[in-house]
């Protein structure tokens, strides 16, 4: 699985600005919503957002370096969508290293998918433990810029 995959224009905000984890959960499970919709998947924007916060509950997501990557499994749910939100001045997130997050990539999967989720989530660490990939990221201007260094990058 390649990320440009799960990953669509319309679930990028390349304009982020969220002033809370929890504001910026519930916009992300916003964004997955849309995509999850496209495969087929029913279930709200709350079912999903509690889903991420459940995750979080347990331990951030914030892993260090302005990086944040919210994820769950979710019953109903046939494959991964993906969620990308830039965040220009950086949202608290009860991060590893205490530093505001920047950059969000939200994931959820299948229910019955735990290998290819975790799968999913080390190949969305690999590209985001890159210093340059992230600060193009930071730059990016718009949803088409930030998906075209995804691309890019994770081609």
């Amino acid at each position: 699985m390649r990320l440009q995959d799960i990953l669509d224009v319309d679930r990028i905000d390349a304009d982020f600005t969220a002033t809370s984890k929890h504001a910026a959960l519930a916009a992300l499970a916003e964004l997955l919503c849309e995509g999850a919709a496209a495969a087929g998947f029913g279930a709200s924007i709350d079912d999903v957002r509690r889903v991420l916060e459940a995750r979080e509950a347990l331990q951030s997501t914030g892993v260090g370096s302005g990086v944040a990557i919210p994820h769950g499994r979710v019953g109903g749910l046939d494959r991964f969508v993906g969620a990308l939100a830039i965040h220009r001045a950086g949202v608290d997130f009860e991060a590893i290293d205490g530093r505001p997050v920047s950059i969000l990539f939200a994931v959820i999967g299948p229910e019955r998918a735990a290998g290819e989720h975790l799968k999913c989530l080390a190949r969305i660490g690999r590209l985001l433990r890159d210093d340059a990939v992230r600060e193009r990221l930071q730059r990016a201007t718009s949803p088409e810029d930030a998906l075209s260094i995804v691309r890019e990058v994770d081609g």
